[in-house]
C-alpha cells in the first residue's frame, strides 16, 4: 500500500495553518466594570484545520502557501486594530466564526481540500474553535 494514496484507508489527513497579529478589543456587552469591556489588547493566533479525501500528488494535502491570502486579510484588515470596527462582537468565538466564513468563501473556490475549524486564540491558554458543520 502506498502512503496517501487513499487506498485502505482508515483515516484522513488534516493540516494545521498559523497566522497571528496583535489587536485591541471592548467587549461592550459584559457588565459595567468588567476588565474586558475596557479596551484591551491580545496577541492572537488564528489557527486553521484542512482536509482532503486524499493526498495530491506531492503528498501534501495542500501546500501551505495556498494560506497567505488568510495571512494577508489578517495583516491587512485586524493588525494593530480595534476590532470592534470590524466585528460587532469581537469575542474569540465571533472571530473564529467570522474568520471560519471568511475562508470558505475565499479560500474552498481556490485551494485543493476543505476548512474543518478555525481556531482564534487571545493567549496561549485561553482561545475558541469554529468548527464546519
Amino acid at each position: 500500500m502506498t502512503i496517501g494514496s487513499g487506498v485502505g484507508r482508515r483515516g484522513r489527513h488534516t493540516i494545521e495553518k498559523t497566522f497571528d497579529f496583535a489587536a485591541s478589543h471592548e467587549l461592550r456587552n459584559l457588565p459595567a466594570g468588567h476588565k474586558c469591556a475596557r479596551n484591551h489588547g491580545h496577541n492572537y493566533t488564528v489557527t486553521v484545520m484542512w482536509t482532503a479525501d486524499e493526498l495530491d500528488s506531492a503528498g501534501m494535502v495542500t501546500d501551505f502557501g495556498d494560506f497567505a491570502p488568510l495571512g494577508r486579510h489578517l495583516a491587512d484588515t485586524f493588525d494593530h486594530r480595534l476590532l470592534n470596527d470590524i466585528v460587532e462582537q469581537p469575542t474569540s468565538e465571533c472571530l473564529a466564526e467570522y474568520l471560519g466564513q471568511w475562508v470558505i468563501e475565499h479560500l474552498e473556490p481556490t485551494v485543493r481540500g476543505r476548512l474543518v475549524s478555525l481556531r482564534v486564540c487571545e493567549t496561549s491558554a485561553s482561545g475558541a474553535v469554529w468548527e464546519r458543520m
